[in-house]
């Protein structure tokens, strides 16, 4: 698949995500790994519903880009994607969005480790609560 193909998809991805009301404002990131030392990741500060091919930034490894845009930075929360990458080389794609019923959850102490629906424990396992951080915390 070629990049442009690629971004597309993640403007797609983020436009749905944004009209179901999974990320409000500028929450919530995207990204994909195009090899072992290259991500596409969503821009700082854009809202995930309007984005363009421009608001979507190559970095390396490190969250540093590869490309120089005066206008689109990355995310700081890029360093959470590029940990799970590093952990699972299995990974090809992260999707960070805060979904109302799963943050009201998380607000109340409750994690998700019911079963609820069977298809949810199949495919996530359980889902635990993470301790509070601001953004860009290690």
């Amino acid at each position: 698949m070629q990049i442009w193909q690629i971004k597309k998809e993640i403007i797609e991805i983020g436009r749905r995500l944004w009209q179901k009301g999974f990320v409000a404002a500028n929450d919530g990131n995207i990204s994909v790994r195009l090899s072992d030392n290259v991500i596409l990741t969503t821009a700082t500060g854009v809202s995930k519903g309007f984005m363009t091919e421009e608001m979507i930034v190559k970095v390396d490894m490190n969250g540093k880009p590869l490309e120089r845009s005066a206008k689109h930075k990355p995310s700081s929360e890029v360093k959470m994607h590029l940990e799970i990458y590093r952990q699972r080389s299995d990974i090809k794609a992260v999707v960070h969005a805060h979904p109302p019923y799963a943050t009201s959850f998380a607000v109340a102490g409750i994690s998700l480790d019911r079963c609820v629906l069977p298809e949810a424990v199949v495919f996530l396992g359980s889902v635990p609560i993470a301790e509070f951080g601001l953004p860009s915390t290690e």
